[in-house]
């Protein structure tokens, strides 16, 4: 598993990607969110907490201020230990990067103008919203009636 960077996490916290990096932000957090499957074995605090941290804090430090890089290293950090040491968490986080990895879904689109095109304009796309065309006549042009 590639470990992630801290600039990958600061640039996802501060909103890099628009919609995109915001729920591929949200979909990490969620995920260190969920609860930290450690064995029994593993050493605790006296009073019985876990000595490593799950990453809920450094999510929500990094959230509050996306351009520390301190807090980002802290995340990349406590991210890569919890995954060491939790095997769910890890097979998890394997398959959010893999997620990310694939590109997104790009349709394709084939225009074709066959045939006469008055005055020689076309346009061509797709999701056209709230267009204006103030198209002028060439006196010039023939009129095909």
């Amino acid at each position: 598993m590639d470990p992630i960077t801290a600039a990958t996490l600061a640039a996802l916290a501060g909103g890099l990607g628009g919609e995109a990096g915001r729920q591929t932000w949200q979909g990490l957090a969620a995920l260190v969110r969920r609860p930290f499957q450690r064995g029994s074995d593993e050493g605790t605090v006296d009073d019985g907490t876990p000595q490593i941290s799950s990453g809920e804090r450094e999510v929500a430090a990094l959230e509050d201020n996306p351009a520390d890089p301190l807090r980002a290293q802290a995340l990349a950090t406590a991210i890569g230990v919890r995954a060491a040491l939790d095997s769910e968490f890890r097979t998890l986080l394997e398959e959010w990067q893999q997620q990310q990895a694939k590109p997104a879904s790009v349709s394709t689109i084939h225009n074709s103008v066959s045939g006469h095109v008055p005055n020689g304009q076309v346009v061509q796309g797709q999701n056209f919203s709230s267009l204006t065309f103030n198209l002028t006549r060439n006196p010039a042009a023939p009129r095909s009636e």
